[in-house]
């Protein structure tokens, strides 16, 4: 019986081996709760800006009646702020997850992370340079939508490579980008939804369950 009982121990323990060997696990919780807090000043920041009129602003009716000078003055702020807010969030979500790979000797740069970051960029990219052909073709309503749909569609693609966790967020993400096509001109709201609060909840469910114990 002790035999036994040793041998799962030993099967465990392989199995624990081989999913750190083939997940990236370094990702953990408090990371994802500072992106979403980055994320909603990033949107209070927009938000001021526009004086809250963003379910006029994401709309050709409001566009055609402003100025070319207002409606450039809006993009290029929208841009900086994004870029920012994106930045903040990355750079602090790549210092997180270092600190908790040396923590827990485990490799930051391997083929596992290669990968992972290849299935998440590619769907990313796209989702950028579409975005960007909205933006120059008018269609700011539709922004919004996609950007949360291209973000699902990467953190799902890229869930097989890391924890179980990221591909729920991604497949809320998916889901609310679709939800927020029915209530075009409110794509802010979804905005603030999705890559503020999903990403506190996903952060903190993951902390408690994942990470508290450790």
């Amino acid at each position: 019986m002790k035999q036994q009982t040793e041998y799962l121990e030993d099967l465990k323990e392989i199995r624990s081996i081989m999913e750190r060997s083939a997940k990236f696990i370094s990702l953990n919780g408090i990371s994802g709760i500072f992106i979403g807090i980055i994320a909603l000043i990033g949107a209070a920041g927009a938000y001021i800006y526009s004086n809250g009129n963003f379910a006029e602003t994401e709309t050709r009716s409001y566009l055609t009646a402003v100025s070319t000078h207002k409606i450039s003055d809006l993009i290029q702020f929208y841009m900086i702020d994004a870029i920012c807010t994106l930045a903040s969030a990355v750079i602090i979500s790549i210092l997180l997850t270092i600190r908790k790979a040396r923590k827990n000797n485990l490799p930051i740069w391997d083929k596992t992370c290669k990968l992972l970051l290849i299935n998440m960029m590619i769907p990313l990219a796209v989702g950028g340079i579409f975005c960007l052909m909205l933006i120059y073709h008018g269609f700011f309503v539709l922004v919004a939508p996609a950007t949360l749909l291209f973000y699902g569609l990467a953190l799902y693609n890229a869930s097989k490579y890391t924890l179980t966790g990221i591909k729920y967020l991604g497949i809320s993400e998916i889901i609310l980008g679709l939800a927020s096509t029915l209530f075009l001109g409110y794509g802010f709201y979804f905005w603030v939804i999705g890559f503020g609060f999903l990403h506190i909840i996903y952060g903190i469910i993951y902390y408690f369950t994942c990470e508290s114990n450790h």
